[in-house]
């Protein structure tokens, strides 16, 4: 006999249709160079529904006011609404509780906060930090800079030609000096959804803390932290279909309690003297000035979208998406995809014959077509494959096989244009 949760989900699926959600987002139907926009630039940021435009505008419209220190209705319902998003953060994230989630301005400053926070306070002269071969500069140069202070070691964990993680060449990484571990959930190049699962319960062995880069993960699959047991996460709000310049921390409290806070000022105090300042308790102690109230409030109303969605629902469809791009774009003559990992997601980056990614993505553009060319912020990773840059399509829970037909024409035309 099905559980209600089972029923749940089912109903959910046959609920699904991408058309409808299309309709959500108002954006896709901009016209570019007088054709319809297909939209494949999703790992740069994804669109925003009605519903997460309407909850920011609501906030500028009926209740702007600062938050946690006023007594007045305007201020006490901007920050019921601000609270409430962080514990829509909670619930989706599966923290222990909402203290445990700290806004940010996205993945970048959470990463730096850790960094600056408990890599200051934790990481010594000689101590070793683990990274790998296929993280973003935000995963790669904070702890280049915290290296530097405190004369450690940055070691990097090498990836194979499919673009998969070495997970046997990680373990041979781990020693007495090994004292912290930061690695992409879900690489924004490749599409790769890594093992950190297994990571994290080999580290955990040795007491080595772990902190996920999930910027490229809450949108595509499930994410739990409990069962991951990482402790440390970070994600944007502008990935998963909610406003730029917000994110959120997840840190376990027994962490977090211990750490120093990453920045002085309002918000963050208990009590200041000349002599003493005494720090906020969490999360406050980590959220100095005013907050992005709008900005936590729409990403709020962005998971309560992907909750309504069904996160399991938005994954079958996106990875029936790409096991069809795959499969389309292959047939491409003189086309090579970088990454093919067994376990991916939601991306296809690739390379043409003689044909540079910025003339692609130019003449893409033309077509109404949007993709990412370049390095993505992954120098390193272009290096391992010793390519300067690479074509990336991109996909999201709005986007079609009709228009995966419309790139792979576009790609066609292309190699029509720059043969002759």
């Amino acid at each position: 006999m099905s559980t209600e949760a089972e029923i749940a989900v089912a109903v959910s699926k046959m609920k699904y249709d991408v058309n409808r959600i299309r309709e959500d987002f108002p954006i896709l139907k901009k016209k570019v160079h007088n054709k319809n926009l297909v939209y494949l630039d999703n790992a740069a940021t994804t669109q925003k529904p009605t519903y997460v435009i309407d909850k920011v505008n609501k906030y500028y419209t009926s209740m702007n006011a600062n938050i946690h220190r006023g007594v007045h209705a305007l201020s006490q319902e901007a920050t019921e609404e601000f609270e409430s998003a962080r514990i829509q953060i909670k619930q989706f994230i599966n923290a222990l509780g909402k203290n445990e989630i700290i806004f940010t301005r996205g993945t970048t400053e959470a990463i730096n906060l850790v960094a600056n926070s408990y890599g200051r306070k934790n990481i010594n002269e000689g101590d070793e930090i683990i990274i790998s071969n296929m993280e973003h500069h935000s995963n790669i140069v904070p702890w280049q800079m915290l290296c530097e202070e405190k004369k450690s070691k940055l070691r990097i964990i090498p990836i194979n030609d499919d673009g998969e993680l070495i997970v046997e060449q990680f373990e041979k990484l781990i020693n007495e000096r090994t004292k912290f571990i930061s690695l992409v959930y879900v690489s924004n190049s490749l599409g790769t959804i890594n093992p950190v699962k297994k990571i994290i319960d080999y580290a955990h062995q040795f007491k080595i803390p772990v902190m996920l880069d999930a910027a490229q993960a809450v949108n595509h699959i499930k994410v739990d932290v409990q069962k991951l047991n990482c402790d440390f996460l970070a994600f944007s709000g502008h990935k998963i279909y909610g406003p730029t310049g917000i994110g959120a921390l997840y840190g376990k409290v027994e962490l977090l309690e211990t750490m120093p806070p990453y920045q002085g000022g309002g918000d963050m105090i208990s009590k200041v003297t000349f002599e003493k300042t005494t720090y906020n308790e969490l999360p406050h102690k980590f959220e100095a000035g005013t907050p992005d109230i709008a900005g936590a409030i729409g990403l709020g109303a962005a998971i309560e979208y992907v909750n309504k969605t069904g996160i399991e629902n938005i994954k079958e469809h996106e990875t029936s998406l790409l096991e069809y791009a795959t499969k389309q774009i292959a047939e491409v003559p003189g086309l090579k995809i970088i990454g093919n990992a067994k376990e991916k997601t939601s991306v296809l980056s690739f390379v043409l014959d003689n044909i540079h990614p910025h003339d692609i993505g130019t003449f893409l553009d033309f077509e109404g077509v949007a993709i990412r060319t370049g390095h993505h912020c992954t120098q390193p990773l272009m290096q391992r494959f010793k390519i300067p840059a690479t074509s990336r399509a991109s996909f999201a829970m709005y986007n079609t096989k009709e228009e995966v037909d419309i790139l792979i024409q576009g790609l066609k035309k292309i190699i029509e244009v720059f043969g002759k």
